[in-house]
């Protein structure tokens, strides 16, 4: 069966999941979601679901935090500042290692990781090898600068080649673009409006994608408590039910759910929210996406994202990496 046919078919399943959710839920169950960033359009289709009703469908008010970061929303969920959140599974996995934190994945959103690197067209860096002897720019605690000298050695670079200077996180692209730097890691989610900026200037921005050069891991996910997930579990599960709805209907009406956005966040421009949610779904709808199904974990990708985040991140290698994720709340498995 082809892909959008599928898609048409697991639209119309959730549709009916969710109202058969409904139907059971009552009043309206109040459910607090904490974001890991600020709301750029990588977020429209949540406000789309508010603003749409989606979730009203399965009896759930929704209200949202923003974040600063995955290990902050992974942090903010497990001490129970909020009952769901989003975040890279990279964070989940240090936080259930390192500290034994109760989270654990309870959907996938990335089943391809956006870690890219930003250049700049004309700079002569074309791929990996090329960036040798060059400068690059990160944030401390980056989760690209921790990833990178994996995706270097892939690549037949020696990572200690490369120079890195500190900044803060905003400064990154103006950096690469005013040419202080070679290069600024960064999600692909953020090429269209960060290359907006660019040509301004008479700069033109390139991608160079980690996953298309050996990278290909999970990222953000949607994740919860084991508590939650126990006493909470139908909640949880129409969570999941509305944002199924949301991202599915973004997925199809990007203008409509730019403009929404910015209805609630006017700083978010619609275009760029359109610009990010178009790059996102690529992330999202994948060759891993179509093999396991819309929120679903291969265990081979989770193994083999296990097994990169313990090598960056120093954690214990012999770990179960089915641990992390709880697949039980989603709705129906191809």
């Amino acid at each position: 069966m082809r892909t959008g046919s599928r898609m048409v078919i697991l639209a119309q399943a959730i549709v009916g999941w969710s109202m058969g959710l409904a139907g059971g839920a009552g009043a309206q169950d109040k459910l607090h979601y904490q974001f890991s960033w600020i709301p750029t359009g990588e977020y429209a289709p949540v406000t789309a679901g508010i603003e749409k009703g989606f979730f009203k469908e399965v009896g759930i008010d929704l209200t949202y935090s923003t974040g600063r970061g995955s290990g902050d929303a992974v942090k903010k969920v497990a001490t129970g500042g909020a009952m769901v959140g989003d975040g890279d599974i990279s964070a989940v996995m240090a936080a259930r290692v390192r500290e034994n934190a109760p989270v654990k994945c309870i959907m996938a959103q990335h089943t391809q990781s956006p870690h890219s690197l930003f250049v700049l067209e004309g700079s002569g860096i074309n791929s990996f090898k090329d960036l040798a002897g060059k400068t690059l720019v990160t944030t401390p605690g980056n989760s690209h600068f921790l990833y990178f000298p994996l995706v270097a050695k892939l690549n037949g670079l020696d990572p200690n080649s490369v120079k890195w200077v500190n900044s803060d996180a905003a400064a990154m692209a103006p950096m690469l673009i005013s040419g202080r730097v070679d290069g600024a890691p960064l999600f692909a989610t953020h090429e269209y409006y960060q290359n907006k900026q660019a040509e301004k200037v008479g700069k033109k921005i390139k991608v160079i994608p980690f996953a298309e050069y050996g990278f290909r891991i999970y990222s953000y996910c949607w994740l919860s408590t084991e508590e939650a997930i126990a006493k909470n579990g139908d909640l949880l599960k129409r969570f999941l039910a509305g944002i199924r709805k949301s991202y599915l209907y973004a997925k199809d009406h990007m203008d409509e759910v730019a403009t929404l956005h910015n209805k609630r966040h006017p700083d978010v421009d619609p275009d760029d929210a359109k610009g990010s949610m178009r790059i996102m779904m690529r992330y999202m709808w994948n060759d891993a996406t179509e093999a396991a199904g819309f929120g679903y974990f291969l265990p081979d990708r989770l193994k083999e994202t296990y097994k990169v985040v313990a090598q960056s991140q120093e954690l214990d290698p012999n770990v179960d990496p089915m641990q992390f994720v709880d697949e039980s709340l989603l709705p129906l498995k191809k």
